[in-house]
């Protein structure tokens, strides 16, 4: 059965490869308008043969880790070099202040390792290793990013959610330079930091966050800001589990761009495209301004001159019964409209001391379909003299003064900061997330002035990571789809292609066994009908009734246990098996006869005792 299944389901594939094959070429030579133009005019053209394209498959994808100069970077690590790593990575020991002491703790496990989907074993990454619990570690930049130098800042780092991702962040901190991040194990939520830039989910709410904190130049006080949202969602890197780049690229002139694999997701101004805004408004409401009790905002009014008129009746109904209505002269008024079921009979189990009195059920009277029964009512109709509650039409309020707003007056805390890039300096980077999803990657972090350094810096990690996958991503699957979708025509006959396969594998699993056992079935009913020898009744030699013999007493000692099929053999040859089975039997006491009945025959027969 196995063999045949499998040479079923091999025809099948055959087949359905020969129509797709045959559906490609058809449709190719469907449309000869390619080379019939060609001869047109009764001659060829000579064209100059063109080179081969060289196919990008067919490069040699090699990683090797990033250099890094320290001249162009203010903080980078490809996480390669697991030594060095671990010396510039503080984890943090810190307890959030907020929350229950039993979750306070950031004991999340950061480990450098390969990701799951290894590519290159060489190239390793920052994994959060556990879920539902708090994490955080930092690290020092090579030298503080000062705003005032009058260069962009550009922030990237990849991502790879290697479990997906339903709730929680894999955002990025950039930690303001102070006191307060003198000692990193001391990182926590509460940290300053300038910056705040990554993507972050829970259930349907998605976000690239990019928050900075302004510091007012008044009071001194800070507020964060938060970037609009971008107009398209980004719900795939949640999802497929790759590889990610994410940019950030803040300028001097307070334009800002983010990136999401080198395409532009969000962009916009520091001044105009951030909620609260960077500049306060220049006037306020006055909060002492009260809006006078006789101040009238009411555009329209009841007509005080208008009258109710005199025939309006106000409890007239909506409804009438139709004076024209008649009653039907065959109405049967002293018929119910139920009766009970003369059909019905009370059930055997009836217990009237226990269930009450039996009632049949009731069903409608069949003498009120055609006419009717009961107490004739006339049908109702519209009222024409109803009118409703009677209410007097509205005019324009003489007195009308619109809408009443307190006076303005000049926010005594107005500023106008023109140039909000120049923020706190920058003196570390940290992570500190939660999320419900463990082995977060993170890779090839970099912070720099130069958005050519950080292409360059993709293009020699990133970018020939997704460039290997991609490529290996390009299955038989994907090509049928490509097929499929430059000829319409190929779906159809693949779906009937993939119905066959299912049809033929379910006859060589089911069909050719089913067949089996009715064959089986029928000549056993006709053993029994007919009294005419078989095959077994013929005489057997005296060495083959001994064998026959044991083999009763065999049945009847194992008739429990599922027969095993037995091999073919030589009739009068005994096997070391049936010795063996024969020095048994003669040791053990006798027993009484027993009936033997197999599987594939239906007649029994009596095996006499030894």
């Amino acid at each position: 059965m196995p063999w045949k299944m499998g040479q079923g389901a091999t025809l099948a594939l055959l087949v359905a490869s020969c129509l797709l094959l045959n559906a490609a070429t058809g449709a190719h030579a469907a449309d000869p308008t390619a080379e019939s133009d060609d001869f047109e005019d009764g001659y060829v053209e000579d064209v100059p043969e063109e080179e081969p394209a060289t196919d990008s498959t067919d490069e040699n994808l090699v990683y090797e880790s990033p250099v890094i100069d320290h001249n162009k970077f203010h903080f980078a690590d490809h996480f390669d070099d697991v030594e060095a790593s671990r010396k510039n990575w503080v984890l943090s020991q810190a307890k959030k202040d907020d929350i229950a002491e039993e979750i306070s703790k950031y004991d999340g496990l950061w480990n450098w390792e390969s990701p799951q989907r290894i590519v290159w074993a060489n190239d390793l990454g920052l994994v959060l290793k556990s879920k539902a619990k708090h994490a955080a570690i930092a690290s020092r930049l090579r030298e503080p990013f000062d705003f005032k130098q009058d260069k962009p800042l550009v922030v990237q780092y990849e991502v790879t959610l290697q479990e997906g991702q339903e709730c929680g962040g894999s955002y990025l901190k950039l930690l303001s330079a102070g006191k307060e991040t003198d000692e990193l194990t001391n990182f926590n939520d509460k940290t300053p930091y300038t910056i705040m830039f990554g993507p972050d989910k829970c259930g349907s709410d998605v976000k690239m966050h990019f928050i900075f904190r302004h510091v007012n130049p008044i009071n001194g006080t800070i507020t964060e800001k938060h970037c609009n949202k971008p107009k398209n969602r980004l719900e795939e890197p949640f999802k497929d589990k790759l590889p990610h780049l994410y940019q950030l690229v803040v300028r001097p002139d307070n334009s800002f761009e983010i990136r999401v694999d080198h395409k532009i997701i969000n962009e916009g101004s520091l001044l105009t495209d951030f909620k609260p805004p960077v500049n306060p408004p220049a006037e306020i409401d006055d909060p002492n301004d009260h809006k006078p009790e006789s101040w009238d905002e009411r555009e329209k009014i009841q007509d005080p001159t208008a009258q109710k008129p005199d025939d309006w009746d106000e409890d007239a109904p909506p409804q009438i019964p139709d004076p024209s209505a008649v009653k039907p002269q065959n109405w049967l008024d002293n018929e119910a409209d139920m009766i009970f079921d003369p059909t019905a009979v009370k059930p055997d189990d009836w217990d009237s001391e226990i269930d009450g009195d039996w009632e049949a059920p009731l069903v409608d009277n069949p003498a009120c379909e055609k006419v009717g029964c009961g107490k004739w009512k006339a049908p109702l109709i519209p009222n024409p003299n109803y009118k409703g509650k009677w209410r007097p039409p509205m005019i324009e309020n003489p007195n009308y003064q619109g809408k009443w707003a307190p006076r303005k007056i000049p926010n005594p805390d107005f500023f106008e900061d023109l140039k909000p890039f120049q923020m706190t300096p920058i003196g570390a980077v940290g992570l500190e997330l939660w999320s419900m999803s463990s082995d977060i990657l993170f890779d090839n972090l970099i912070i720099t002035d130069d958005v050519d350094v950080a292409r360059e810096f993709a293009a020699n990690s990133f970018d020939i990571k997704r460039r290997y996958i991609d490529r290996e991503s390009e299955s038989f699957v994907n090509k049928v789809v490509e097929l499929a979708k430059a000829y319409p025509s190929v779906w159809g006959i693949g779906l009937v292609a993939i119905v066959a396969l299912v049809v033929i594998a379910f006859y060589c699993r089911f069909g050719s066994s089913k067949s089996k056992d009715a064959a089986a079935k029928r000549s056993a009913a006709a053993a029994k009908k007919s009294d005419e020898p078989q095959p077994d009744d013929e005489p057997k030699p005296e060495s083959e009734e001994e064998e026959s013999d044991l083999s009763g007493e065999r049945a009847a000692g194992d008739s429990s246990k599922e027969s095993t099929p037995l091999s073919a053999s030589p009739k009068n040859k005994k096997s070391d098996l049936d010795v063996n089975e024969e020095t048994k039997a003669e040791e053990t006491p006798e027993e009484p006869a027993q009936t033997e009945e197999t599987t594939t025959k239906a007649r029994k027969r009596t095996v006499r005792k030894d």
